[in-house]
């Protein structure tokens, strides 16, 4: 008897707590290079900038508090490069599944903006 009321309580706690509302999107994105030297970092930086700057303004509805570079690639004359996207509780969310998995919170490069 004691373990069903034990296992009611806890799942009526389950059903009854609200689940924290997170953003994290993965976006992908592109550039040309037809117009850029790969040696010229100054330029190359301000054209992904521009780039990354384009899908926060046009394809997030959220303001985000973390933006990550996960992967870039050259095909061709286009540099295609993927972006993690989130907001505050998005955030934290990354930061426990990274310490979950490796147990120190992992080594990751980050822009803030």
């Amino acid at each position: 008897m004691k373990s069903l009321v034990a296992a009611l309580v806890i799942v009526s706690a389950t059903l009854c707590g609200a689940p924290a509302w997170a953003a994290v999107v993965e976006a992908t994105t592109s550039l040309s290079l037809a117009d850029i030297d790969l040696d010229d970092k100054p330029r190359l930086e301000q054209a992904l900038k521009s780039a990354v700057d384009e899908v926060l303004a046009n394809v997030i509805a959220f303001k985000p508090t973390l933006v990550a570079l996960t992967d870039a690639q050259v095909v061709g004359q286009r540099l295609y490069v993927r972006l993690l996207i989130a907001d505050a509780e998005g955030e934290k969310t990354i930061g426990e599944l990274t310490r979950d998995a490796d147990g120190a919170g992992g080594d990751r490069r980050e822009l803030r903006i």
